[in-house]
Protein backbone atom coordinates (compact mmCIF):
# COMPACT_ATOMS: atom_id res chain seq x y z
CA UNK A 1 0.00 0.00 0.00
CA UNK A 2 1.41 3.41 -0.94
CA UNK A 3 2.21 6.38 1.88
CA UNK A 4 3.15 10.28 0.82
CA UNK A 5 5.40 11.49 2.99
CA UNK A 6 5.89 15.33 3.75
CA UNK A 7 8.74 15.64 6.24
CA UNK A 8 12.10 14.86 4.83
CA UNK A 9 13.37 14.23 8.21
CA UNK A 10 10.57 11.40 8.73
CA UNK A 11 11.30 10.34 5.40
CA UNK A 12 15.00 9.57 6.23
CA UNK A 13 13.90 8.22 9.30
CA UNK A 14 11.99 5.48 7.35
CA UNK A 15 14.77 4.94 4.83
CA UNK A 16 17.32 4.16 7.71
CA UNK A 17 14.83 1.30 9.15
CA UNK A 18 15.76 -2.45 8.89
CA UNK A 19 12.72 -3.11 6.77
CA UNK A 20 13.48 -0.82 4.06
CA UNK A 21 14.80 -2.53 1.44
CA UNK A 22 15.29 -0.84 -1.68
CA UNK A 23 14.75 2.90 -2.98
CA UNK A 24 13.82 4.54 -6.60
CA UNK A 25 14.44 8.12 -7.72
CA UNK A 26 12.40 9.42 -10.62
CA UNK A 27 12.77 12.75 -12.06
CA UNK A 28 10.03 14.11 -14.32
CA UNK A 29 10.13 17.37 -16.03
CA UNK A 30 6.67 19.12 -15.61
CA UNK A 31 5.85 21.63 -18.38
CA UNK A 32 2.69 23.39 -16.77
CA UNK A 33 0.50 26.37 -17.46
CA UNK A 34 0.88 27.43 -13.75
CA UNK A 35 5.09 27.81 -14.22
CA UNK A 36 4.75 29.76 -16.93
CA UNK A 37 2.33 32.20 -15.41
CA UNK A 38 4.70 32.46 -12.42
CA UNK A 39 2.90 30.49 -9.51
CA UNK A 40 5.89 28.20 -9.29
CA UNK A 41 9.47 29.12 -10.20
CA UNK A 42 12.16 27.03 -11.11
CA UNK A 43 15.98 27.99 -12.16
CA UNK A 44 14.54 27.98 -15.89
CA UNK A 45 12.67 30.44 -17.73
CA UNK A 46 10.97 28.57 -20.22
CA UNK A 47 7.58 27.05 -17.85
CA UNK A 48 9.45 23.73 -16.99
CA UNK A 49 9.59 22.32 -13.36
CA UNK A 50 11.60 19.49 -12.26
CA UNK A 51 9.74 16.90 -9.62
CA UNK A 52 11.98 14.27 -7.78
CA UNK A 53 9.94 11.64 -7.02
CA UNK A 54 11.59 9.59 -4.08
CA UNK A 55 9.96 5.96 -2.86
CA UNK A 56 11.25 3.11 -0.38
CA UNK A 57 9.58 -0.19 -0.42
CA UNK A 58 8.90 -1.21 3.09
CA UNK A 59 7.37 -4.68 4.46
CA UNK A 60 4.25 -3.04 4.69
CA UNK A 61 4.04 0.66 2.69
CA UNK A 62 5.56 1.85 -0.24
CA UNK A 63 6.76 5.52 0.82
CA UNK A 64 7.07 8.58 -1.77
CA UNK A 65 8.56 11.68 -1.00
CA UNK A 66 7.71 14.54 -3.44
CA UNK A 67 10.35 17.02 -3.74
CA UNK A 68 10.23 20.04 -6.40
CA UNK A 69 13.45 22.05 -5.66
CA UNK A 70 16.89 20.24 -7.92
CA UNK A 71 19.58 21.05 -5.04
CA UNK A 72 17.04 19.84 -2.00
CA UNK A 73 16.97 16.43 -4.27
CA UNK A 74 20.25 15.90 -4.71
CA UNK A 75 21.04 16.50 -1.24
CA UNK A 76 18.67 13.93 0.08
CA UNK A 77 20.25 11.41 -2.62
CA UNK A 78 23.31 12.00 -0.81
CA UNK A 79 21.77 11.45 2.39
CA UNK A 80 20.32 8.05 1.66
CA UNK A 81 21.70 5.00 3.78
CA UNK A 82 24.98 3.38 1.80
CA UNK A 83 22.95 -0.01 2.62
CA UNK A 84 20.18 0.46 0.14
CA UNK A 85 19.85 -0.37 -3.09
CA UNK A 86 19.17 2.84 -4.89
CA UNK A 87 17.91 2.14 -8.56
CA UNK A 88 17.40 5.81 -10.57
CA UNK A 89 14.58 5.89 -13.53
CA UNK A 90 14.04 7.95 -16.20
CA UNK A 91 10.53 9.77 -16.42
CA UNK A 92 9.22 11.22 -19.65
CA UNK A 93 8.55 14.75 -19.79
CA UNK A 94 4.56 15.26 -18.93
CA UNK A 95 2.39 18.47 -19.52
CA UNK A 96 -0.02 19.18 -16.58
CA UNK A 97 -2.86 22.08 -17.63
Amino acid sequence: MPRQVTDIKNFLEIARRKDASAARIKRTVIRSSAAQSGKKRSSSSSGKITQTKFKIRCSKYLYTLVVEDAEKAEKLKNSLPPGLNVTEVKGKASKKN
